[in-house]
């Protein structure tokens, strides 16, 4: 039983909560601080290499370009625990980490779809466990017909804050990513406006957004500038050229002062690249990356 005075409990909860949030805080700061041999974290998305190799050799082709980091979209998810163990063997041969990983198909600002979101959420959080990921990339799901673009945005920022809560229990950190409507009509996020702002509505330190250029550019542009306003929410990058998804200097995007410009904010998280090779694999990758280390001075 309690004896003492309810002002008192009440502070040493909010005391406790607070230490708590610290602690989580400065999870996420080691994680984008951890350091790689150049300074520079660089991360290849591997579906974009797998019409061309099997699971393994696009390892092998991530780690002869000089990356760090390889990023999932679900391929995970009928591993038995013996191929996960061989998996994680084999990267970590290649010094190659999972950096992030997506494959929730339910969609977190789709009401109806709540329920089946949270199990499979818990079950993507012990995924990332597994496979030592600190990094989980979520999507909204479909606009629902009949229901106004601000409720659905309620309905998402609910959302993320109970999703949010689950992940900085385990110390992972949730990224969301807008997709452009060219590629998906029906999605209900498409542009790092609005999930800048349904980040900073969230509120949690566990919740930020992942910055795909190429999504941006497709159907908003104007990405330097929404860069900088934001920096500070931006967990993940992604690097793909407009039109076609190909290597940056492919298409219209100015990768050059993209760059210079993640430098110059201090950006210290992971530049992945997304975009499908048009020659040589190893080659063109090696090249996007000695394009950023350029940028960064490296």
């Amino acid at each position: 039983m309690n004896t003492g005075h309810p002002r008192s409990v009440m502070n040493r909860r909010d005391f406790s909560k607070l230490a708590a949030a610290a602690v989580v805080s400065r999870a996420f700061e080691r994680m984008a601080l951890a350091e790689t041999p150049d300074g520079v974290k660089l991360s290849v998305m591997l579906w974009t290499l797998q019409k061309l190799a099997p699971f393994d050799r696009c390892l092998e082709i991530v780690a002869a370009a000089g990356y760090h980091g390889v990023e999932l979209v679900g391929e995970f998810q009928s591993w038995s625990a013996e191929e996960t163990r061989q998996k994680r063997a084999h990267m970590q041969k290649l010094e190659l980490r999972v950096d992030a990983m997506s494959g929730v198909k339910a969609g977190f600002a789709v009401p109806e779809e709540s329920e089946n979101f949270f199990t499979q959420f818990a079950a993507h959080l012990e995924a990332a466990k597994r496979l030592g990921c600190p990094q989980v990339i979520l999507l909204s799901g479909r606009r629902v017909p009949g229901m106004t673009e601000e409720a659905q945005f309620v309905v998402a920022v609910e959302t993320l804050k109970r999703a949010g809560a689950m992940a900085a229990e385990k110390q992972i950190e949730i990224v969301i990513e807008p997709i452009d409507p060219l590629e998906n009509p029906t999605i209900f996020l498409t542009t790092v406006t609005t999930a800048f702002a349904m980040v900073r509505a969230v509120g949690s330190d566990a919740v930020k957004v992942l910055y795909d250029f190429y999504h941006e550019q497709r159907a908003h542009g104007n990405l330097i500038e929404k860069l900088e306003g934001n920096i500070d929410k931006v967990g993940l990058v992604h690097v793909a050229d407009v039109p076609g998804r190909h290597e940056p200097g492919s298409g219209e995007i100015d990768y050059a002062n993209i760059y210079k410009r993640l430098a110059a904010l201090k950006y210290d998280r992971f530049v992945a690249m997304e975009f499908y090779p048009q020659g040589e694999p190893v080659a063109a990758l090696r090249k996007a990356a000695g394009e950023v280390r350029a940028a960064f001075g490296v």
